[in-house]
């Protein structure tokens, strides 16, 4: 490969460096369905309870991240561009209601 092999190198360094460890995506994966299902092991739902699930975690704005522009933004946000309106609403339970003091 001769001076070929540096620049080989270099690009898969460089891709390296720029992609996510994903063992650290897939345990923050388990952490948080962990806690869902194991307080709901009563509930024989299957999919349609994975699903509602899966729905909720795309849809649900980001508390805080270490990237900046995550913050406030939901992963469907964070990945299309667009912003959408809460997910209860997107499951058509209509706006939300401020609470009554």
């Amino acid at each position: 490969m001769g001076r070929k092999f540096y620049e080989v190198y270099a690009a898969v360094s460089q891709a390296m460096r720029n992609t996510p460890r994903s063992s650290l995506l897939v345990e923050n994966l388990n952490s948080r369905l962990r806690n869902c299902l194991t307080l709901r092991r009563h509930l024989n739902g299957g999919r349609a309870w994975l699903g509602l699930l899966q729905f909720f975690f795309n849809h649900r704005r980001f508390m805080r991240s270490r990237c900046r522009e995550r913050l406030g933004k939901s992963p469907r946000e964070a990945m299309t561009g667009e912003d959408h309106p809460h997910w209860l609403t997107l499951l058509g339970l209509g706006p939300l209601q401020p609470r009554c003091p």
